[in-house]
């Protein structure tokens, strides 16, 4: 079975050309000639060829010249430099410095040209098979690893509604904060890594609600101080549920459930922050389960229409809230509403 390549042969000399593709011609290979080195470069650009020869002397553009612009967008294909036998060695190294793979000396010799060809186009095609199993191997890693991504999100989901299992009303309402989490940080800017933990961890922002006792947390009605007391401590009781894990998404919780209700004029909880003090990750959390608090309904309130609660969240920007992600907020109004709807409470 032959091997299958495309060739480009570039040299100034007509008769040369016509040399190479009598002496490729047995082989049954796609060659394309080119006097002009220039017009050689524009085609090996767009059509990636197998081997590339190309003789030394040129106007305009030398071999050298040609192999450093193919090695500035292809460093794999082999190309091969045409040169005299008694050429300087100076010259040889300089086109091994700008790329060239091997050369040939002039006069060709019809079997051991063959030869060389036919071994390169056998490296190329065990090279790109190798960067074919490469990409291949690459897509299942990263199927893989997402496929574990979901199934973490999933166990930090049935994490996060462990303290809300009591609570019928707040169905799906860890969900959308994280997904208004995810919208908001891109929107800001946040690079893709923290958006990604950030999304995964804010699902626990209310860990420690699990520490709080049942009168106070199902309470129907308004807390009274000292109730409200103890409710603030679910901050600080899921941060010590998480802090001292090794898992870079449960400490990156610990840190949401520490923050989440923090305030922007430093009146918040439980340690009254203030401004960027505040953990960037809570600011966002903060605005995320607010703005999802206001929609649902709870045992102490009705739930709030759609624009009473955005204007709630706009009015308290520099109040409550980061006046930058309260910014993101009202440029988000379209996806924060069809995350609404995607995850309506049953």
């Amino acid at each position: 079975m032959g091997i299958n390549g495309k060739i480009v042969s570039v040299d100034d000399n007509k008769l040369n050309l016509m040399l190479i593709e009598s002496m490729l011609e047995s082989m049954h290979l796609e060659i394309k000639s080119f006097t002009d080195p220039r017009q050689a470069l524009h085609y090996i650009r767009s059509s990636q060829p197998d081997l590339i020869l190309t003789d030394y002397m040129m106007p305009d553009m030398d071999g050298i010249s040609l192999i450093r612009s193919v090695r500035e967008f292809d460093h794999d294909v082999p190309m091969v430099m045409i040169t005299a036998v008694d050429d300087d060695d100076s010259i040889k190294l300089s086109a091994l410095n700008a790329g060239a793979s091997d050369f040939l000396y002039k006069p060709l010799k019809l079997y051991e040209f063959q030869v060389r060809v036919k071994n390169l186009l056998s490296l190329r095609k065990n090279q790109l098979l190798l960067k074919d199993r490469a990409a291949l191997l690459q897509q299942e890693v990263e199927m893989a690893t997402e496929k574990i991504r979901m199934r973490e999100f999933e166990t930090l989901t049935i994490i996060g509604r462990a303290s809300e299992y009591k609570d019928t009303e707040t169905g799906n309402h860890i969900k959308r904060v994280a997904h208004y989490s995810k919208a908001l940080s891109e929107h800001i800017g946040m690079d893709p890594e923290f958006t990604d933990a950030l999304y995964f961890s804010a699902p626990l922002h209310d860990i420690g609600k699990l520490g709080i006792p049942d009168s106070i947390l199902l309470k129907p009605g308004k807390l009274d101080v000292e109730e409200f007391a103890v409710m603030k401590q679910h901050t600080t009781i899921g941060y010590k549920i998480l802090a001292d894990s090794e898992g870079k998404y449960l400490k990156f919780g610990a840190e949401i459930a520490l923050s989440h209700h923090e305030r922007w004029d430093g009146k918040g909880y439980p340690q009254g922050l203030a401004e960027e003090n505040i953990p960037i990750c809570g600011r966002i959390v903060a605005v995320s389960d607010v703005f999802d608090a206001l929609l649902s309904k709870r045992t102490y309130k009705e739930k709030w229409q759609y624009d009473d609660a955005r204007q709630f969240i706009k009015e308290n920007s520099g109040v409550m809230f980061d006046p930058c992600v309260v910014d993101a907020f009202d440029k988000l109004k379209g996806a924060f509403l069809d995350i609404t709807r995607n995850y309506e409470d049953d």
